[in-house]
Protein backbone atom coordinates (compact mmCIF):
# COMPACT_ATOMS: atom_id res chain seq x y z
CA UNK A 1 0.00 0.00 0.00
CA UNK A 2 0.75 3.46 -0.92
CA UNK A 3 1.09 7.10 -1.34
CA UNK A 4 1.11 9.26 -4.30
CA UNK A 5 2.15 12.84 -4.61
CA UNK A 6 0.82 14.76 -7.41
CA UNK A 7 1.08 18.22 -8.60
CA UNK A 8 -1.93 20.31 -10.81
CA UNK A 9 -4.67 17.66 -9.99
CA UNK A 10 -7.54 19.82 -11.09
CA UNK A 11 -7.84 20.04 -14.41
CA UNK A 12 -7.31 17.75 -17.75
CA UNK A 13 -4.37 15.42 -17.48
CA UNK A 14 -3.75 16.27 -14.02
CA UNK A 15 -7.78 15.39 -12.98
CA UNK A 16 -8.20 12.51 -14.61
CA UNK A 17 -4.84 10.76 -13.65
CA UNK A 18 -5.77 11.64 -10.27
CA UNK A 19 -9.07 9.83 -10.45
CA UNK A 20 -7.79 7.13 -12.17
CA UNK A 21 -5.89 6.54 -9.02
CA UNK A 22 -8.26 6.91 -6.96
CA UNK A 23 -10.53 4.49 -8.68
CA UNK A 24 -8.13 1.84 -8.36
CA UNK A 25 -8.63 -1.59 -6.20
CA UNK A 26 -5.33 -0.83 -4.59
CA UNK A 27 -6.09 2.84 -4.55
CA UNK A 28 -3.21 4.84 -2.39
CA UNK A 29 -3.75 7.58 -0.47
CA UNK A 30 -3.24 10.67 -2.31
CA UNK A 31 -1.57 14.12 -1.68
CA UNK A 32 -2.45 17.12 -3.91
CA UNK A 33 -0.44 19.63 -4.67
CA UNK A 34 -1.90 22.66 -6.64
CA UNK A 35 -4.78 25.53 -6.68
CA UNK A 36 -8.33 25.26 -5.80
CA UNK A 37 -8.33 21.57 -5.05
CA UNK A 38 -11.74 21.18 -2.91
CA UNK A 39 -13.70 20.02 -6.07
CA UNK A 40 -11.26 17.24 -7.76
CA UNK A 41 -10.48 16.58 -3.84
CA UNK A 42 -14.04 15.51 -3.33
CA UNK A 43 -14.11 13.57 -6.85
CA UNK A 44 -11.62 11.63 -5.42
CA UNK A 45 -12.96 11.20 -1.89
CA UNK A 46 -16.14 9.89 -3.88
CA UNK A 47 -14.59 6.60 -5.21
CA UNK A 48 -12.98 6.07 -1.81
CA UNK A 49 -9.28 7.39 -1.69
CA UNK A 50 -8.12 8.92 1.17
CA UNK A 51 -6.96 12.54 -0.18
CA UNK A 52 -4.78 15.58 1.40
CA UNK A 53 -5.16 18.99 0.31
CA UNK A 54 -1.97 20.53 -0.40
CA UNK A 55 -2.43 24.14 -1.31
CA UNK A 56 0.21 25.41 -3.15
CA UNK A 57 1.14 28.27 -5.51
CA UNK A 58 3.65 26.60 -8.00
CA UNK A 59 5.26 29.58 -9.39
CA UNK A 60 6.27 30.45 -5.80
CA UNK A 61 9.12 28.44 -4.62
CA UNK A 62 8.45 29.46 -1.07
CA UNK A 63 5.39 27.98 -1.35
CA UNK A 64 6.82 24.83 -2.60
CA UNK A 65 8.97 24.44 -0.13
CA UNK A 66 6.36 24.63 1.84
CA UNK A 67 4.47 22.07 0.26
CA UNK A 68 6.91 19.99 0.34
CA UNK A 69 7.64 20.33 4.32
CA UNK A 70 3.72 19.61 3.77
CA UNK A 71 3.94 16.66 2.55
CA UNK A 72 6.98 15.11 4.92
CA UNK A 73 5.19 15.81 8.00
CA UNK A 74 2.01 13.68 6.42
CA UNK A 75 4.40 10.71 5.90
CA UNK A 76 6.90 10.66 8.75
CA UNK A 77 3.52 11.62 11.05
CA UNK A 78 1.83 8.06 9.65
CA UNK A 79 -1.20 10.10 8.44
CA UNK A 80 -0.21 8.56 4.42
CA UNK A 81 1.42 5.76 4.25
CA UNK A 82 4.72 5.27 2.58
CA UNK A 83 5.55 7.74 -0.47
CA UNK A 84 6.21 5.64 -3.34
CA UNK A 85 5.60 8.28 -6.06
CA UNK A 86 5.86 11.47 -6.94
CA UNK A 87 4.07 12.93 -9.80
CA UNK A 88 5.19 16.23 -11.66
CA UNK A 89 2.31 17.07 -14.05
CA UNK A 90 1.85 21.04 -13.25
CA UNK A 91 2.62 22.54 -16.10
CA UNK A 92 1.93 26.14 -17.59
CA UNK A 93 2.93 28.15 -21.18
CA UNK A 94 2.88 31.78 -19.84
CA UNK A 95 1.31 34.25 -22.86
CA UNK A 96 4.11 36.39 -22.44
CA UNK A 97 8.01 35.32 -21.89
CA UNK A 98 8.59 38.78 -20.38
CA UNK A 99 5.94 37.66 -17.38
CA UNK A 100 8.03 36.71 -14.17
CA UNK A 101 7.66 34.38 -11.35
CA UNK A 102 7.40 36.06 -7.85
CA UNK A 103 11.27 34.62 -7.53
CA UNK A 104 11.94 36.96 -10.75
CA UNK A 105 12.19 33.59 -13.10
CA UNK A 106 10.56 33.07 -16.85
CA UNK A 107 6.98 31.86 -15.45
CA UNK A 108 6.79 28.74 -17.85
CA UNK A 109 10.60 28.07 -16.69
CA UNK A 110 9.28 28.80 -13.02
CA UNK A 111 6.62 26.38 -12.95
CA UNK A 112 7.19 23.53 -15.35
CA UNK A 113 10.86 23.33 -14.34
CA UNK A 114 11.89 25.08 -11.10
CA UNK A 115 8.94 24.09 -9.12
CA UNK A 116 9.55 20.35 -9.70
CA UNK A 117 13.39 20.30 -9.34
CA UNK A 118 12.74 22.47 -5.38
CA UNK A 119 9.65 19.90 -4.79
CA UNK A 120 11.05 16.86 -5.62
CA UNK A 121 15.24 18.26 -4.10
CA UNK A 122 13.16 18.44 -0.51
CA UNK A 123 11.38 15.48 -0.91
CA UNK A 124 13.98 12.70 -2.34
CA UNK A 125 14.83 11.52 0.97
CA UNK A 126 11.20 10.85 2.09
CA UNK A 127 10.42 8.71 -0.79
CA UNK A 128 10.42 4.66 0.06
CA UNK A 129 12.00 2.26 -2.11
CA UNK A 130 11.38 0.85 -4.61
CA UNK A 131 10.24 4.80 -5.88
CA UNK A 132 9.19 6.52 -8.87
CA UNK A 133 9.39 9.78 -9.84
CA UNK A 134 7.44 10.75 -13.00
CA UNK A 135 8.01 13.75 -14.88
CA UNK A 136 6.08 15.47 -17.50
CA UNK A 137 7.44 16.02 -20.94
CA UNK A 138 6.75 16.76 -24.57
CA UNK A 139 8.12 16.14 -27.71
CA UNK A 140 7.79 19.98 -28.51
CA UNK A 141 11.88 19.86 -27.73
CA UNK A 142 12.32 18.57 -31.24
CA UNK A 143 10.34 19.75 -33.95
CA UNK A 144 9.41 16.81 -36.89
CA UNK A 145 7.09 17.63 -40.32
CA UNK A 146 3.83 18.37 -38.41
CA UNK A 147 5.25 20.64 -36.05
CA UNK A 148 6.87 22.28 -38.22
CA UNK A 149 3.14 22.27 -40.40
CA UNK A 150 1.98 23.77 -37.01
CA UNK A 151 4.87 26.32 -36.12
CA UNK A 152 5.20 24.53 -32.70
CA UNK A 153 8.74 25.97 -32.00
CA UNK A 154 11.38 23.51 -30.97
CA UNK A 155 13.97 24.29 -27.97
CA UNK A 156 16.32 26.84 -28.17
CA UNK A 157 18.77 25.89 -25.95
CA UNK A 158 20.84 28.54 -24.04
CA UNK A 159 22.38 28.45 -20.51
CA UNK A 160 20.02 27.88 -17.67
CA UNK A 161 20.49 31.22 -15.97
CA UNK A 162 19.67 32.74 -19.95
CA UNK A 163 16.54 31.02 -20.06
CA UNK A 164 15.66 31.21 -16.46
CA UNK A 165 15.52 35.03 -17.44
CA UNK A 166 12.29 37.20 -18.26
CA UNK A 167 12.08 38.00 -21.88
CA UNK A 168 13.61 42.25 -21.84
CA UNK A 169 10.77 44.57 -21.48
CA UNK A 170 10.98 46.11 -24.71
CA UNK A 171 11.16 42.09 -26.47
CA UNK A 172 7.79 41.72 -28.91
CA UNK A 173 5.66 39.20 -27.19
CA UNK A 174 3.80 36.15 -28.94
CA UNK A 175 3.14 32.25 -29.81
CA UNK A 176 6.67 31.83 -31.42
CA UNK A 177 8.57 33.03 -27.98
CA UNK A 178 5.90 31.42 -25.72
CA UNK A 179 6.26 28.10 -27.90
CA UNK A 180 9.91 28.00 -27.32
CA UNK A 181 9.88 28.70 -23.90
CA UNK A 182 7.70 26.08 -23.37
CA UNK A 183 9.97 23.87 -25.49
CA UNK A 184 13.17 24.67 -23.42
CA UNK A 185 11.33 23.56 -20.39
CA UNK A 186 10.22 20.28 -21.60
CA UNK A 187 13.48 19.72 -22.46
CA UNK A 188 14.88 21.11 -19.30
CA UNK A 189 13.14 18.24 -17.57
CA UNK A 190 14.72 15.66 -19.76
CA UNK A 191 18.28 16.97 -18.61
CA UNK A 192 17.29 16.77 -15.57
CA UNK A 193 15.75 13.41 -15.15
CA UNK A 194 18.94 11.88 -16.84
CA UNK A 195 21.02 13.70 -14.14
CA UNK A 196 18.42 13.04 -11.44
CA UNK A 197 18.98 9.06 -12.22
CA UNK A 198 22.74 10.00 -11.50
CA UNK A 199 22.22 10.92 -7.89
CA UNK A 200 19.33 9.42 -6.19
CA UNK A 201 19.24 6.20 -4.50
CA UNK A 202 19.27 3.42 -6.14
CA UNK A 203 15.85 1.97 -5.62
CA UNK A 204 14.36 5.18 -6.80
CA UNK A 205 13.60 5.23 -10.46
CA UNK A 206 12.94 8.15 -12.83
CA UNK A 207 10.81 8.54 -15.84
CA UNK A 208 9.56 11.00 -18.08
CA UNK A 209 5.70 10.89 -19.69
CA UNK A 210 4.61 12.01 -23.16
CA UNK A 211 0.90 12.59 -22.88
CA UNK A 212 0.63 12.74 -26.36
CA UNK A 213 -0.14 16.20 -28.46
CA UNK A 214 -3.91 17.25 -26.63
CA UNK A 215 -4.66 20.43 -28.64
CA UNK A 216 -7.63 22.39 -26.70
CA UNK A 217 -6.69 21.83 -23.11
CA UNK A 218 -6.15 24.90 -20.32
CA UNK A 219 -2.39 24.39 -21.01
CA UNK A 220 -2.92 26.75 -24.19
CA UNK A 221 -5.47 29.54 -21.78
CA UNK A 222 -2.92 32.12 -22.42
CA UNK A 223 -3.32 32.58 -26.20
CA UNK A 224 -5.87 33.96 -28.74
CA UNK A 225 -9.02 33.17 -28.56
CA UNK A 226 -8.62 32.43 -32.26
CA UNK A 227 -5.93 30.18 -31.61
CA UNK A 228 -7.76 28.71 -28.74
CA UNK A 229 -10.78 27.86 -31.10
CA UNK A 230 -8.87 26.45 -33.66
CA UNK A 231 -6.95 24.02 -30.82
CA UNK A 232 -9.92 23.07 -29.78
CA UNK A 233 -11.36 22.10 -33.22
CA UNK A 234 -7.83 20.09 -34.00
CA UNK A 235 -8.93 18.38 -30.74
CA UNK A 236 -11.79 16.54 -32.15
CA UNK A 237 -9.49 14.80 -34.61
CA UNK A 238 -9.76 10.74 -34.02
CA UNK A 239 -6.04 10.07 -32.54
CA UNK A 240 -5.62 13.13 -31.44
CA UNK A 241 -4.78 12.39 -27.29
CA UNK A 242 -7.04 13.89 -24.55
CA UNK A 243 -7.27 14.05 -21.21
CA UNK A 244 -9.65 11.40 -20.76
CA UNK A 245 -6.98 8.73 -22.90
CA UNK A 246 -4.13 9.82 -21.36
CA UNK A 247 -4.67 10.57 -17.25
CA UNK A 248 -5.04 6.53 -16.95
CA UNK A 249 -1.99 5.82 -18.66
CA UNK A 250 -0.03 8.47 -16.60
CA UNK A 251 -1.53 6.55 -13.39
CA UNK A 252 -0.10 3.16 -14.54
CA UNK A 253 3.05 4.75 -15.25
CA UNK A 254 2.87 5.75 -12.09
CA UNK A 255 1.56 2.86 -10.17
CA UNK A 256 1.67 -0.49 -12.00
CA UNK A 257 4.05 -2.79 -11.94
CA UNK A 258 4.63 -2.81 -15.56
CA UNK A 259 6.71 -0.19 -15.30
CA UNK A 260 8.78 -0.73 -12.07
CA UNK A 261 11.59 -1.08 -14.06
CA UNK A 262 12.07 2.03 -16.19
CA UNK A 263 14.57 4.02 -14.72
CA UNK A 264 17.49 6.87 -16.25
CA UNK A 265 14.89 9.02 -17.57
CA UNK A 266 12.77 6.55 -19.85
CA UNK A 267 10.49 8.31 -22.37
CA UNK A 268 6.86 6.88 -21.97
CA UNK A 269 4.96 8.06 -25.04
CA UNK A 270 1.70 7.31 -23.97
CA UNK A 271 1.71 3.25 -23.29
CA UNK A 272 5.46 2.96 -24.89
CA UNK A 273 8.67 3.77 -24.08
CA UNK A 274 10.47 5.30 -27.24
CA UNK A 275 13.97 6.66 -28.00
CA UNK A 276 14.79 10.72 -27.24
CA UNK A 277 16.33 12.47 -29.82
CA UNK A 278 19.98 12.73 -29.28
CA UNK A 279 19.63 16.49 -28.29
CA UNK A 280 17.99 15.29 -24.97
CA UNK A 281 21.23 13.24 -23.85
CA UNK A 282 23.93 15.65 -23.55
CA UNK A 283 25.77 15.05 -20.46
CA UNK A 284 28.01 18.57 -20.35
CA UNK A 285 24.22 20.37 -20.01
CA UNK A 286 22.62 17.71 -18.12
CA UNK A 287 25.26 18.79 -15.30
CA UNK A 288 25.30 22.43 -16.06
CA UNK A 289 21.72 22.73 -15.73
CA UNK A 290 22.16 20.46 -12.58
CA UNK A 291 24.55 23.19 -11.35
CA UNK A 292 22.34 26.44 -12.20
CA UNK A 293 19.16 24.60 -10.41
CA UNK A 294 21.11 24.39 -7.21
CA UNK A 295 21.58 28.26 -8.07
CA UNK A 296 18.68 29.40 -9.33
CA UNK A 297 16.73 27.33 -6.27
CA UNK A 298 19.06 29.27 -3.73
CA UNK A 299 17.96 32.39 -5.22
CA UNK A 300 14.49 32.34 -5.21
Amino acid sequence: MTSVLITGPTKGLGRIATLAMAARADRPDLLLVGRNLAAVAAEARALGATVHEIETDLSRLADVREAAASARKLVESGAVRPLHAIVGNAGAMSSDTRQASADGYELTFAVNYLAHAQLIGDLAATLAEPGRIVLLGSNTYHQNFWRGLLRVPPAQWRDPLEIARPADADATPGLAANGTAYSNAKLAILYYAHELQRRVRPGIGVTVFEPGWMPGTSLGRGAPAAAQSVARGLGRIPGVSTPEKSGPLLASVALDEKWAHLRDGAFVLKDHVIEAKPVAHDRQREARLWAATGELLARG
